[in-house]
C-alpha cells in the first residue's frame, strides 16, 4: 500500500523530464524559427544587391560590365541555394520542434491522470484509517472501505506502470528526435555552404581576372582632348596670313602636286582603315573569347545541365 507513495523521487524525475523538454525544445524552436526568418531576410537583401549590380554594370565598360554581370548571376544562384536551405530548415528542423508542443501537452495530461489516481487512493486509505480508529466494531463499513481503498490502490499501481512506459517512450523519442533534428540542421547548413563556396570560388577567379587597364584605356580615350588638333586649329590662320601670293604657274604646279599627294594619302588611309578594321576584328574576337572564358558559374552550370539532358 505504501509503495505508491514511496516513489515520489521517480515521479519528480518524470515531471522534470517533461518540464525541461517543454522549456528547452520550445526555446530551440523559437530560436531556429527566428534563424530561418533572418536567413530569408538575408536572401531578400542579396536579391536587391543582384539588381543593383545589374543596373550598375550596364553603365560601365566591357571588362567591369562582364565581371559585374557574372557576379550578379553567381549571387543569384547562391540565393537559390539559400532558398532551398530555408525550405529544408522549415521542414526538417522547425516543424518537428513545433510538434513537441502537442507531445508535451499529452505527457502533462498523463501526469495529471496519474496524480489524480494517486490522490484518490490516498483519500480512500485515509478514510479507511479514520473509520478503523473511530468505529472499529463496524465491520461492514470497514470492509467496504477496504474494498474501495484496494480498488483505488490498484488503479494507482496500473496508472504508475502506464506512466513509466509513457515517459520512457517519450524520453526515447526525444533523444532520437533531437539527434535527427540537429543532424539535419548541420547537414542543411553544410550543403548550403559547400555549394556557396563552390560558386564563390569561381566568382573570385572571375573578379581576379578582370583587366582594369582595358577599361581605363577606353575611358581615357573618351575623355582625352587631342592636343595636336588644337595646335593645328590655332596655327593654321597665322601661317596662311604670312604666305606670299603664288603666281599662276606655280599655283597650277602646286595644285597638281597637292592632288597627287591627296590621292596618295587617300590610298594610304584606305589601307590604314583596312588594317585597323582587321585589328579591331581580331581585338573584338579576342575580347569575345576572353568574355566567354569568364562566364559566370551559373552559366557554366546551366550549360552542363543542358549537355547532360
Amino acid at each position: 500500500m505504501n509503495t505508491i507513495f514511496s516513489r515520489d523521487r521517480q515521479i519528480k524525475s518524470m515531471e522534470l523530464t517533461v518540464s525541461h523538454a517543454e522549456k528547452y525544445l520550445g526555446q530551440f524552436c523559437s530560436l531556429l524559427a527566428s534563424y530561418t526568418r533572418k536567413t530569408g531576410k538575408l536572401r531578400d537583401q542579396a536579391d536587391m544587391l543582384v539588381r543593383q549590380l545589374n543596373d550598375f554594370s550596364n553603365t560601365e565598360d566591357p571588362e567591369l560590365r562582364t565581371c559585374l554581370k557574372n557576379l550578379a548571376e553567381d549571387l543569384a544562384m547562391v540565393q537559390d541555394y539559400r532558398q532551398a536551405e530555408i525550405e529544408r530548415l522549415e521542414t526538417k528542423v522547425v516543424t518537428p520542434l513545433k510538434a513537441y508542443g502537442d507531445i508535451v501537452e499529452n505527457k502533462r495530461a498523463d501526469l495529471k491522470r496519474f496524480n489524480a489516481d494517486r490522490d484518490r487512493a490516498l483519500k480512500e486509505l485515509q478514510k479507511l484509517e479514520k473509520l478503523q480508529q473511530k468505529d472499529p466494531s463496524n465491520r461492514q463499513r470497514i470492509s467496504q472501505a477496504e474494498v474501495n481503498a484496494q480498488k483505488a490502490t490498484n488503479d494507482a499501481h496500473r496508472s504508475t506502470r502506464q506512466l513509466e512506459e509513457t515517459i520512457s517512450d517519450f524520453q526515447r523519442q526525444k533523444l532520437e528526435d533531437i539527434k535527427r533534428i540537429f543532424t539535419d540542421f548541420i547537414t542543411v547548413e553544410m550543403v548550403f555552404h559547400a555549394k556557396a563556396l563552390e560558386v564563390y570560388t569561381h566568382t573570385f577567379q572571375n573578379l581576379d581576372s578582370m583587366d582594369i587597364d582595358k577599361d581605363l584605356e577606353l575611358f581615357t580615350g573618351r575623355i582625352r582632348v587631342s592636343d595636336s588638333s588644337l595646335d593645328n586649329q590655332t596655327l593654321l590662320p597665322s601661317s596662311m596670313a604670312h604666305q606670299p601670293s603664288p603666281t599662276l604657274g606655280s599655283s597650277l604646279k602646286h595644285t597638281a602636286e597637292s592632288a597627287k599627294k591627296t590621292r596618295n594619302s587617300i590610298l594610304q588611309r584606305q589601307r590604314g582603315v583596312e588594317e585597323e578594321e582587321e585589328d579591331e576584328e581580331e581585338e573584338y574576337e579576342s575580347e569575345i573569347e576572353a568574355q566567354q572564358s569568364r562566364q559566370s558559374y551559373a552559366s557554366q552550370y546551366t550549360q552542363i545541365l543542358r549537355q547532360k539532358n
